[in-house]
């Protein structure tokens, strides 16, 4: 079990960050070990054709046999969004000395595979390989991220809004109760369950960053407890995210009132919110919002404040036409 405490400067300093490294970082346990997530199935197909002129052994390397990842490589977000090289411009500075202990700790008691045995020597070879490693990330993520990045980046930002309602009507108790079942907040300290190492870490200050992540299966902190106090956690909504984009019904309903607008009233059999139709039909927010202005008026839809968004759904009128469609 791993334990961080929590104080009230602590809680006061708690936030939410987006980061596209430690998503590349995460996927690749789903390339490694297909059963961790059957969600993610549709993805990994479409990647693994694309990989072969990559090293694929030194990148699966990184992912330990008991699937912890070395710190080095997912370093704290500076701010609540950096980019991709922003990340990793910051791995290429790391000191070799942190290189050589980050992977030989995220594979103990195992030994380094061959691909890393490098690590294990001076500080030139390892600088060599910290490299070759930056580089190949950057490779793998422009085939295999990238493309999708900014539907991932919607259902992340989505389930920080989820999350900030939560802390909003009941603290911390009420952030942490539904994230996952290995989570547990008790008297100032959050635990995180069924961990291979165990030890417990006092914030003092420092805060508690939260990442949610579409590839990561249950929690998980750092592997040292050197390392500030971070939480990367299954975001919620990853079960649409591979689902492919809604058809328009060739019906009269489309003559009637178009395809973009069918397509809308078909997903709104339960309230969604502007930026997630936009997801889910892979269009722009602006264009969603001017299709609901139109239903809206025409009756079509309904709309309700819940918090800081607002959700549609389609009213009695709009399940009629839809129905006889």
């Amino acid at each position: 079990m791993i334990s961080f405490v929590l104080d009230v400067e602590d809680l006061a300093n708690t936030r939410f960050a987006l980061s596209p490294l430690h998503e590349t970082l995460l996927s690749l346990r789903v390339l490694q070990d297909p059963g961790l997530s059957a969600l993610h199935l549709p993805w990994r197909r479409s990647v693994l054709g694309g990989l072969g002129a990559l090293d694929t052994e030194l990148l699966m390397s990184l992912v330990a046999q008991r699937r912890t990842l070395p710190d080095f490589l997912t370093p704290h977000p500076a701010g609540f969004a950096p980019d991709f090289e922003e990340q990793l411009a910051v791995v290429r500075r790391t000191p070799p000395a942190r290189v050589r202990h980050d992977l030989i700790l995220a594979h103990a008691p195992d030994p380094l595979p061959g691909a890393l045995h490098t690590a294990t020597e001076g500080d030139g070879p390892v600088a060599g390989l910290r490299d070759a490693i930056c580089e190949l990330l950057r490779r793998y993520w422009e085939t295999a991220l990238e493309p999708m990045w900014p539907q991932m980046r919607l259902v992340l930002e989505a389930d920080m809004t989820y999350r900030a309602r939560q802390l909003a009507l009941g603290g911390a108790r009420l952030l942490f109760a539904d994230m996952h079942p290995n989570l547990r907040w008790r008297d100032g300290t959050l635990s995180i369950d069924k961990m291979i190492s165990s030890h417990r870490v006092a914030a003092a200050g420092k805060g508690l960053l939260l990442l949610p992540s579409v590839f990561a299966h249950k929690p998980a902190p750092p592997v040292s407890p050197e390392v500030p106090p971070r939480l990367v956690y299954p975001s919620r909504g990853v079960a649409t995210l591979w689902e492919p984009a809604p058809t328009a019904h060739a019906t009269a309903l489309v003559s009637l009132i178009g395809a973009p607008r069918a397509r809308l009233l078909g997903l709104l059999e339960e309230p969604l919110p502007t930026v997630e139709m936009a997801r889910r039909l892979r269009v722009t927010p602006s264009a969603v919002s001017q299709h609901l202005r139109v239903l809206h008026a025409a009756g079509l839809v309904t709309r309700a404040r819940d918090g800081r968004q607002v959700l549609y759904r389609r009213s009695a009128l709009g399940d009629q036409l839809t129905a006889g469609a």
